[in-house]
């Protein structure tokens, strides 16, 4: 038996690498923006990946009505009839409840799209899914209550759920990156009453796969804080710090994903105004709201780049380039975005993404679970 995989807010497809590199096969991608998904394809050119139900390019609404709703309704019961479990996964737009975003909440553009998702996976009522978003769906209350009544109604329709903030530190991932992962499977399948806690939730072993369970640990270590910033400069690993850690240095994976050689290694924003600023501000000061600067031997601050969020180079008098930014997501150096779309959109792609090595690290803890369960039924 095999765990199929129905994709929506794909992105260039982050969270599915992780679930694909878990062994799932994602038989369905669904993306909104024609950039991001045309972003996802040529990541993924010369791995012989093509979805089995394809890709489309639509409003995940679209999906709830009408002829595509009796489409996706087959095709989940196609893979029924093989014997796959089928699980949906996807991260709705979130910047209506991001503590940095327009926090319009439920009423948002966006906000909506996480209802629509809920529905549809209560429509369609998959083996299993996983929802994930940002901390300020849990830390504000309105969009609390919101997340709570989401959780309700998919209770309410057959599923265990279990949810946590996650920070991909804990994951291996140079980045300090909270988010919200809920999963569930459902409670009609055999046996799954053994994998409850005593309040009726999935007992989720969260960090089985993790090389690093506990961020606030990690983050109360005595990491290097702000030095003079030289260009072009030499730093040396500081010798107070286990060398485990070092795993979780933006320069640790700016080597390892060869980021100056990379494709996209010379996709930079040019700094119009500001240079002079820029030089002033030391390594590893990344106290303001924008002009941030990464040190070397340290993990990033949250890889997002809206609202005029700008994180520099370490010892360059730059911007990280899209090559640097993928490295701090922790991906893979083979995975690149295409030469002819703008910067703009590379940027935000990946810092709208699920840090890969988190995603992997669910996905594996997740399949583990439900071979077990399948083992059980057996």
């Amino acid at each position: 038996m095999a765990e199929s995989v129905f994709s929506f807010f794909s992105g260039a497809g982050l969270l599915d690498l992780g679930f694909e590199n878990a062994n799932y096969n994602i038989v369905f991608v669904n993306e909104f923006n024609q950039h991001f998904l045309q972003a996802y394809q040529y990541a993924r050119r010369n791995r012989n990946f093509i979805p089995q139900y394809g890709y489309h390019q639509c409003d995940i609404r679209d999906f709830l009505v009408g002829e595509t709703n009796d489409a996706l309704h087959q095709q989940i019961n196609d893979e029924h009839e093989q014997g796959n479990l089928v699980g949906f996964i996807g991260g709705p737009p979130c910047p209506d409840f991001s503590v940095g975003g327009k926090n319009e909440g439920r009423n948002g553009k966006n906000g909506v799209l996480a209802q629509s998702y809920v529905d549809l996976i209560i429509d369609c009522f998959p083996d299993f899914f996983v929802f994930e978003n940002v901390k300020g769906l849990v830390k504000t209350a309105k969009h609390r209550e919101y997340y709570d009544e989401l959780k309700t109604s998919l209770c309410n329709a057959g599923y265990y759920i279990c949810d946590k903030t996650l920070n991909a530190l804990s994951f291996g991932v140079p980045q300090d990156r909270e988010r919200i992962i809920l999963i569930g499977i459902r409670n009609n399948i055999p046996n799954i009453n053994a994998f409850l806690d005593e309040n009726g939730k999935i007992n989720f072993p969260w960090f089985d796969n993790a090389p690093f369970a506990d961020a606030d640990e990690i983050k109360a270590l005595s990491w290097i804080g702000r030095q003079d910033f030289f260009q072009n400069n030499t730093r040396y690993w500081p010798r107070r710090l286990p060398e485990q850690y070092r795993e979780l240095a933006v320069e640790t994976w700016f080597r390892r994903n060869n980021v100056t050689n990379h494709p996209n290694g010379n996709d930079v924003f040019a700094v119009k105004a500001g240079l002079t600023k820029m030089q002033t501000i030391a390594e590893g000061d990344v106290s303001r709201k924008s002009f941030k600067r990464l040190h070397r031997w340290r993990y990033s601050p949250t890889a997002a780049y809206g609202n005029n969020e700008v994180h520099l180079h370490p010892y360059k008098i730059r911007r990280l380039s899209v090559a640097e930014t993928m490295a701090i997501q922790s991906l893979p150096a083979w995975f690149s975005l295409p030469p002819t779309m703008t910067l703009s959109n590379k940027f935000k792609v990946i810092g709208n993404g699920v840090p890969y090595l988190m995603a992997e690290s669910i996905a594996n803890t997740l399949r583990e679970m439900l071979d077990e369960l399948q083992e059980e039924n057996q």
